[in-house]
């Protein structure tokens, strides 16, 4: 039998239409096959740190805003309710979960129709408070840690900026404490163009009341749209509130935990505030993995100054202090025990869950022999 030789050009030749077949086909399966096609969002995770008035949220926020990766916004959804502030909750959860949707995607049109016409960056709520907005490219101004500065250089027509800050980060996250439900987000969760994480903060919401009464004034409104605009006494409003609040924090974390559906699963964490404020960089650094962040010296040098210095923000949003320890245990020594048997009654099933123990007599509130927040193992959900 003859054989025929092949000679080496001839043979190049053929290696060479042989590559090209399968990177051919490749391209083809890829195109040919939805499940192969790349994901519209180039790799952008987005956070929702999902939370409730006075819990910490302000200072959690911040932990994500301080990372360079990091695109962050707080509360977006102010705007919703105060434009609409003659609705309920419920009503308006879906206008707040569309919004959001839209922020996530870097779109603040759907933010424009609840600004003036004539609008700036300074209408979007704290927008100062964002890194993200007092730097390039949203901004000229190089950044800087002082809020009025911002103000003062920033300050430009328009959110064209925003967006495009919104899209050179490879995070988007926003802080939100207008979410008292998790089914609303199911869309969002199962949109393949989003990467949705969401960390649920939660805090002992006996320290929660003592923190609200100190801003009552600052929440009538959110207040009111909770309740459904019922006629409520202001000496009971901040009781009925706290009682929806805590059944928001029990469905939500019910629903994450007990048989989620699968597009939830591994993309829920709960957090306690005072698991945070007791062990800050280990629980920063235990959130950046979830999201896919990495923790620098920039964030850490901040977390230490925060968690170091003699000098703390006030104002409703203040953040986390030197004491922020003993601070969340403050409640301890000025709360009347009736008012905390009272929050105790209303919010038993959700402390139980979230490991915040009981105290059932004025010794056992102002004693420091019984710690009121049970150890952290057996209460971090995922």
């Amino acid at each position: 039998m003859t054989r025929s030789k092949l000679g080496p050009v001839t043979l190049a030749v053929l290696v060479l239409l042989q590559g090209t077949a399968v990177v051919l086909l490749i391209h083809w399966y890829t195109q040919a096959d939805p499940c192969h096609l790349p994901s519209s969002n180039h790799g952008k995770v987005h956070v929702l740190l999902l939370s409730s008035w006075r819990s910490g949220s302000s200072f959690l926020g911040q932990v994500f805003n301080q990372h360079p990766s990091v695109f962050y916004l707080m509360e977006p959804a102010w705007h919703v309710w105060s434009q609409l502030s003659h609705y309920s909750a419920r009503t308006l959860k879906m206008a707040v979960r569309d919004l959001v949707h839209s922020v996530f995607k870097c779109d603040l049109t759907v933010v424009e129709a609840y600004l003036p016409e004539q609008h700036n960056l300074s209408s979007l709520f704290m927008w100062t408070q964002s890194r993200a907005l007092c730097s390039p490219p949203a901004c000229s101004y190089s950044p800087r840690e002082d809020p009025a500065q911002c103000s003062r250089h920033c300050d430009t027509r328009g959110l064209r900026g925003a967006e495009e800050a919104c899209r050179t980060h490879s995070h988007v996250v926003l802080k939100e404490v207008r979410f008292l439900e998790l089914e609303s987000l199911y869309p969002l969760l199962q949109d393949p163009s989003m990467d949705l994480r969401i960390i649920h903060l939660v805090r002992d919401p006996r320290a929660v009341v003592f923190s609200r009464e100190n801003a009552a004034a600052a929440f009538h409104r959110d207040n009111t749209i909770v309740l459904n605009h019922t006629t409520v006494p202001d000496v009971d409003m901040q009781m009925k509130v706290m009682r929806e609040v805590c059944r928001s924090h029990l469905r939500i974390n019910e629903r994450a935990t007990q048989k989620p559906p699968d597009f939830l699963k591994g993309r829920y964490k709960m957090v306690r505030y005072e698991d945070l404020v007791l062990n800050t960089l280990e629980e920063v650094n235990d959130m950046y993995k979830f999201v896919g962040l990495e923790m620098n010296t920039q964030v850490g040098e901040w977390i230490y100054r925060v968690t170091h210095g003699k000098d703390s923000r006030g104002g409703t949003f203040n953040i986390i202090t030197q004491n922020a320890t003993s601070l969340s245990q403050a409640w301890r020594a000025t709360l009347e025990h009736a008012k905390v048997e009272r929050i105790q009654e209303f919010c038993k099933d959700a402390m139980s869950l979230l490991g915040y123990r009981l105290v059932n007599s004025v010794e056992g509130q102002k004693g420091d022999n019984m710690d009121t927040v049970l150890p952290k193992e057996g209460y971090e959900f995922r």
